[in-house]
């Protein structure tokens, strides 16, 4: 497995755990809980799905300067407290230094999200001041 190049500190407790990285994808698990509740039903809010398929992207582009510069995403089935979130990326096409990745997120069999992330590898930090 790859080591990871991005996104050092984020916490894996709430954008998930890898499972696998390798060149141009990447799979992460995020287990829900409690924290991500948006109501006494256990419906875990839709920003940390999100959050995992987003981490899941700049895990499959893996440099340490990558950064979202757009999302396309649909929420296909809800997501409940306890579940197991499974996330694939995959880097679709690369032109220069910007990425398409598609991402994919199923509980079990069933699919909770789909996205098309256009990602961008910068020459540097996106919060250094250019020149």
């Amino acid at each position: 497995m790859t080591e990871p190049n991005t996104h050092l500190k984020i916490d894996r407790g709430l954008c998930g755990e890898i499972l696998e990285l390798g060149e141009g994808r990447a799979e992460v698990e995020l287990t829900t809980d409690a924290r991500m509740s948006a109501d006494d039903r256990g419906l875990v809010h839709g920003g940390f799905i999100f959050g995992a398929a987003d981490y899941a992207a700049m895990l499959a582009v893996n440099d340490p300067n990558v950064v979202l510069g757009a999302a396309n995403v649909t929420f296909t089935a809800p997501t409940r407290v306890g579940e197991r979130v499974h996330v694939r990326a995959t880097v679709r096409a690369q032109i220069r230094r910007k990425y398409d990745v598609g991402v994919q997120a199923h509980v079990g069999a069933v699919r909770v999200f789909e996205g098309s992330f256009t990602c961008f590898v910068l020459d540097h930090h996106v919060l250094d001041k250019e020149g």
